[in-house]
């Protein structure tokens, strides 16, 4: 539960920097910009749906069959050998997606299926919808923000779960921890997004496809060790 809540630190930094963008009511927004950001949001609801569908249904089987060291190395080298084969191919394959009024009902439902992916630890929510964002012809910075927006309703979603199951039986210091490590988390999310936004305008994905790789190896020799 500790570890799904605190990513609402996360989303909550997604929506501050993101505010204007998503908020169809800014007040400053044309009635075309409104209709495009109503649109937007369309789509990031469509695209979440396989990834709500798997998560009531698969979660618990998941939590307990495959949150293991061996799956979660695996799947860090899985996805790190992805990030950088796909991002090789990139180099000469010209994205058709360069807009979210570019990306249309069936690429965010394809988006959503790899989203599903995250299911199984080790993957990454994120790392999942970038690979399928970029599989499907979207650009970079479109793939990594419709990965954005889509956490919104996901993430949400899935602490509200984790809290109910939980029962809202919390010690005073059980809420004094998730309230510390939100607020970190969305102090280090303000900050990281901000720089990936910025690193991405001239480099891709290959550095943190190594870091996944070299993350493994690390959790395999110190799982061997013990």
């Amino acid at each position: 539960m500790f570890n799904v809540v605190i990513q609402l630190g996360a989303i909550f930094a997604v929506v501050i920097l993101y505010f204007n963008k998503l908020n169809p009511f800014e007040g400053k927004k044309t009635r075309k910009e409104f209709l495009a950001t109503i649109e937007l949001w369309k789509k990031v609801i469509i695209g979440c749906i396989p990834a709500i569908v798997g998560g009531l249904l698969l979660n618990d089987f998941m939590d307990e069959y495959f949150n293991k060291a061996i799956v979660i190395a695996t799947t860090l080298i899985v996805y790190g050998i992805a990030f950088i084969v796909i991002e090789r191919r990139h180099k000469t394959v010209e994205p058709r997606i360069h807009s979210f009024e570019e990306l249309d009902y069936v690429t965010a439902i394809k988006i959503g299926l790899f989203q599903t992916l995250a299911l199984i630890p080790g993957t990454s929510r994120s790392g999942s919808t970038i690979i399928g964002g970029l599989l499907t012809g979207v650009s970079r910075k479109i793939a990594v923000e419709f990965s954005f927006f889509m956490g919104i309703p996901i993430m949400l979603g899935s602490s509200a779960l984790k809290i109910v199951k939980y029962g809202f039986r919390y010690s005073s210091s059980e809420i004094m921890y998730l309230a510390v490590a939100l607020v970190t988390t969305f102090i280090i999310s303000m900050i990281v997004v901000r720089f990936l936004i910025d690193y991405l305008k001239k480099h891709d994905f290959q550095l943190f496809g190594w870091y996944r790789i070299i993350l493994a190896l690390v959790m395999i020799c110190c799982f061997m060790i013990k």
